[in-house]
């Protein structure tokens, strides 16, 4: 192990204590602030990385787009087959009585 290595796992250790340190001092309240921060940080990133997928290749973000159209459409199709069947087995007419 070289000296850059070592120096490397230091600041990895003393950057781990610090941010536990700042975790411990925080209300929870901040800590929510800094959550929501780093969530918004994350939706930019990946918004720019999508447009620029997209505008690298249009043809590939139009066809998942029609395939999630065609799931939703499927799964719309199929829940109302399955509670129309549910619905015709509870409106069926109860066996006729023996009457002896």
């Amino acid at each position: 192990m070289n000296k850059l290595d070592s120096y490397t796992d230091r600041v990895a250790d003393l950057a781990g204590k610090v941010g536990d340190a700042v975790k411990e001092h925080l209300p929870d309240h901040a800590m929510r602030w800094i959550e929501t921060g780093a969530a918004i940080g994350a939706i930019k990133t990946g918004s720019r990385v999508a447009r620029t997928a997209i505008k690298r290749n249009p043809v590939l973000a139009v066809a998942a787009v029609a395939g999630a159209g065609l799931l939703w459409y499927a799964a719309r199709r199929r829940n109302s087959t399955h509670s129309a069947a549910g619905n015709s087995i509870t409106k069926r007419a109860p066996p006729p009585s023996r009457s002896s």
